[in-house]
């Protein structure tokens, strides 16, 4: 589970090569999670049929904290939050580097949310609880359109029980440490149609969880959530403003945990 510490506090020192005991401690990490991903999954139905999202995200939370917590055993990885988790309805604009960030971020939500690929929404147990707990499917091959078409389930969701905190990744994919890639327009689109506040987050996760997955190392990850983009900030300068933010910030915490090399180009 997400550990919180001072703002100013540092991140752990990027560690070494792994070690053939690394890899097998990666391998049982997986076979772990992925029992218990099956386990309470099946044992969470009674409440994610009873208490409908609500259930879900009680489930959901015990489930990604989990996730957090078997990674501190098996692999030394903990993670640190710094900032304050909104807890109204917004958007939460986050830098993506890995699995993990997923699970800290969640983590540190009431009741998160994910615009997502409809794929991911058909996968057994997961996808379940993706449905009940808010997050909303997108048809990437439809574009502007498609984001059109979220803002009208956002406004639809919050005249009725509310949105709760959308997570959305800007870049569109999983980035390696020091890689930036364009910023795509759907945040934009999507705070134009439905006035919502956008919290920008940065994150360092990629040293130590690699992109895909494999070859986890020890260490100290940081996230962190950065004040409110000011609602002042127009249209045609909302992505720049956001894409500052978040890449600043989010070098600052790879630099702080001993990352030096150059950035990437996209």
């Amino acid at each position: 589970m997400s550990d919180r510490a001072e703002t100013g506090r540092a991140a752990s020192p990027v560690p070494g090569p792994l070690t053939p005991w690394q890899y097998v401690q990666n391998a049982l990490y997986y076979l772990h999670v992925a029992l218990a991903t099956v386990v309470l999954g099946l044992l969470g139905i009674p409440a994610l049929l009873r208490h409908g999202r609500e259930g879900a995200n009680r489930v959901a939370t015990r489930w990604i904290g989990y996730m957090l917590w078997a990674a501190r055993l098996h692999l030394g990885v903990t993670c640190e939050i710094r900032g304050t988790p909104p807890t109204e309805d917004c958007i939460v604009a986050a830098k993506h580097q890995c699995f993990l960030d997923i699970l800290v971020i969640a983590h540190a939500l009431p009741r998160r949310a994910f615009i997502m690929k409809r794929e991911v929404m058909r996968v057994p147990i997961m996808g379940w609880y993706a449905w009940k707990v808010g997050c909303i499917p997108i048809d990437r091959a439809k574009g502007r359109d498609a984001m059109r078409a979220i803002s009208g389930e956002i406004n639809r969701r919050l005249a009725g029980e509310g949105l709760g905190q959308l997570i959305i990744y800007p870049e569109g994919t999983r980035t390696k440490p020091g890689e930036r890639r364009p910023y795509k327009h759907g945040v934009s689109t999507i705070r134009a149609g439905t006035g919502l506040p956008v919290v920008p987050v940065a994150v360092n996760t990629g040293l130590f969880w690699p992109r895909k997955g494999w070859g986890i190392r020890p260490g100290r990850a940081v996230v962190e959530f950065l004040p409110v983009v000011p609602a002042e900030v127009p249209q045609e300068g909302f992505i720049p403003r956001l894409e500052a933010e978040v890449e600043t910030h989010s070098d600052r915490l790879m630099a702080e945990a001993g990352f030096r090399q150059p950035i990437l180009a996209a």
